[in-house]
């Protein structure tokens, strides 16, 4: 029934769905195997894509070829981009989506891929064979063979959801949790813990009064993820703020004894930057109120999303506090909210690749690795599927720097540090967040992906056009200037300094307070000469100007950091003949088993003396 196929990605949310499509793009057979075939991709939580950090990671799969970044612009209600008063390192592309088109999108393009393969069943464990995966067993004991095998199980390995005092299995709410594959791992030497996760009750949308809150419309000039050719937003649908009150926290307390999270049935460790309300009533006490973002599922749909509600109190006490908020008075509740425990396996039992170090050709990507995120999951399904499908076919690994992409910080956080609550990228968490902007994430990556065969030769030909129109328009804008005639009631007019002589573009575009649009006011000729050049490359022109010192020290300091990833550590140094080392030291680097000294600096536990004494032990 089965022949052999080079991949099987087991599980159908965004890592799955991202390895499945990048492994099948660059020519392996694969097989996707799915408990349902009409929940692919769906959007377990929130019905929106991006945001602070996310957003470049969304940015940077699209600009490597994968396929988020697309869905999420045919799926868009309303595009935001966050923090725009803020510096370009920050602006963060943000999208409201449409749940069931989204879901519909994502699986008409897989299945137009002719290497994809679909099975629903559970899968219920991996075959083994001398430490090498070599397929997956599902619960009608069919066997498939594959040559890798790429686990993306999301939260449902052993789920069990709770709402008050009630609890019962579920991977989400109407679906069954999925089980045998941890009790599996666990046998063969792996190491598994608890989160848990929540989610806010649903709302029929023809129940509230909008008059009542504040409007949150999108941007005036929406624009998208994909840096390919998908159409921005003509129209939008808007969001909107209102806030809980005192009455409301009172109610949410009356509950706590019933709240599984305060009367310790949940185990597991929560996310702390998405807290529950009644975590958040309780650790913020002082106050009065909290914000609540009312967000349409979708275009035609009444049911709305109550982002920073979410809870696990019982039903009764959610739906009475609801009906305190301001203009929910008269709220009518499709579903309650509720939390979802689940396994994790620590990520620091996995290598660069997202290969298991314990079963050979094993991969494990998503939520099964302790983050929390559509995009996180997302990234690493795609780069699992990648190097799956390179392991495959004898090539060489595919392993993205800190220095390369967020993609890079996420995975190498997760590999030498661990985790143990659920992982959500942040822009802090890069030190290279000058270079990794989302405006640039096609410069960075594009050539990389189309030449491990993912970003199509279209899209290869667009980033290049944009490399040479950006260095050309650069070099004219230095040569071009403006006579203090031209431009000094211009420059009064925005408070910025007069000029006495002829000057530059380049130099005024260097002032915070003149931007691209305003220098062609300047001039007809400069505006009809700009007018010339895509906004995309006007962008990126006026950052590079503006921001040129912090982007030249940053490249310094990759350069100086990337010394210590030149020097390698071979797979099976003996770290116990250093007797130097700390045994905190030994103990991380025998577990993480670091591949350069570089990696090795980023292990928690290992000091910056640990690191000279090994570069000292190694000569270098």
């Amino acid at each position: 029934m089965f022949h052999e196929y080079d991949v099987i990605v087991v599980g159908a949310g965004h890592a799955g769905c991202e390895a499945a499509a990048a492994a099948a793009t660059m020519g392996s057979k694969v097989l996707l195997a799915t408990m349902n075939m009409n929940t692919i991709a769906q959007m377990s939580c929130n019905p929106a894509m991006g945001g602070v950090a996310k957003g470049q990671i969304v940015r940077e799969i699209d600009a490597l070829g994968g396929l988020s970044g697309i869905i999420s612009d045919k799926s868009m209600i309303q595009f935001r981009m966050l923090n725009k008063s803020k510096g370009p390192a920050m602006w963060s592309p943000r999208t409201q989506n449409d749940r069931m088109r989204f879901a519909e999108e994502w699986r008409l393009a897989l299945e137009k891929i002719p290497n994809l393969d679909f099975w629903q069943e559970m899968v219920v464990g991996i075959l083994v064979e001398q430490d090498k995966v070599v397929g997956v067993k599902t619960t009608m004991g069919i066997e498939i063979r594959a040559k890798s095998v790429i686990l993306t199980n999301g939260t449902f390995l052993n789920g069990l959801i709770h709402i008050g005092e009630k609890q019962f299995g579920g991977g989400r709410t109407g679906e069954k949790a999925a089980t045998g594959i941890t009790e599996q791992l666990i046998e063969l030497g792996f190491e598994a813990g608890r989160m848990k996760t929540g989610t806010p009750p649903r709302i029929d949308g023809r129940s509230l009064d909008y008059s009542k809150m504040e409007e949150q419309k999108g941007d005036e000039h929406p624009s998208k993820f994909s840096f390919s050719d998908t159409k921005p937003l003509e129209r939008q649908r808007s969001c909107f703020i209102t806030y809980t009150n005192h009455e409301v926290h009172e109610t949410l307390q009356t509950g706590f004894d019933r709240s599984p999270m305060f009367n310790g049935r949940i185990q597991g460790v929560g996310p702390r930057y998405c807290p529950s309300i009644e975590d958040k009533i309780n650790r913020f006490s002082e106050r009065e109120r909290h914000q609540i973002f009312v967000e349409p599922e979708g275009w035609n749909t009444i049911e709305i999303y109550v982002n920073g509600f979410s809870t696990s109190l019982p039903e009764d006490v959610q739906y009475k506090a609801l009906r305190q908020i301001t203009g929910f008075e008269n709220a009518k509740m499709f579903r309650p909210g509720y939390a979802i425990e689940y396994d994790y396996f620590p990520p620091t039992q996995l290598g660069l690749t997202l290969e298991t170090k314990l079963v050979k050709n094993l991969y494990f990507a998503g939520q099964i690795n302790g983050t929390t995120g559509y995009e996180e999951a997302a990234c690493q399904g795609l780069i699992a599927g990648i190097n799956a499908h390179h392991n495959v076919h004898g090539l060489d690994s595919f392993i993205l720097k800190r220095s390369q992409a967020y993609i890079g910080v996420l995975i190498d956080d997760l590999i030498n540090k661990g985790t143990n609550e659920p992982y959500r990228m942040f822009t802090s968490r890069a030190e290279f967040r000058i270079l990794l902007r989302q405006d640039n994430a096609d410069i960075r990556l594009t050539e990389l992906g189309h030449s491990i065969g993912l970003a199509s030769d279209g899209r290869l030909n667009n980033v290049l056009d944009k490399k040479n129109d950006t260095a050309r328009l650069l070099n004219d804008i230095k040569q071009k200037k403006v006579t203090p005639e031209l431009v000094n009631d211009q420059l009064h007019t925005l408070n910025t300094a007069t000029i006495k002589e002829k000057v530059s573009i380049h130099q005024l575009l260097k002032r915070p307070e003149i931007h691209m649009h305003q220098i062609k006011s300047f001039d007809q000729e400069v505006e009809t000469y700009l007018d010339k050049y895509s906004k995309d490359v006007l962008e990126q022109a006026e950052i590079l100007i503006k921001y040129e010192n912090y982007i030249e020290k940053e490249k310094q300091l990759v350069d100086k950091i990337e010394g210590l990833e030149n020097y390698k550590i071979k797979e099976d140094f003996d770290y116990d003949q250093v007797s130097a080392l700390s045994s905190e030291a030994k103990e991380k680097l025998k577990k993480i088993r670091p591949v350069t000294i570089g990696q090795a600096s980023r292990i928690s536990g290992v000091s910056p003396a640990d690191i000279s004494v090994i570069m000292v032990y190694l000569g270098k």
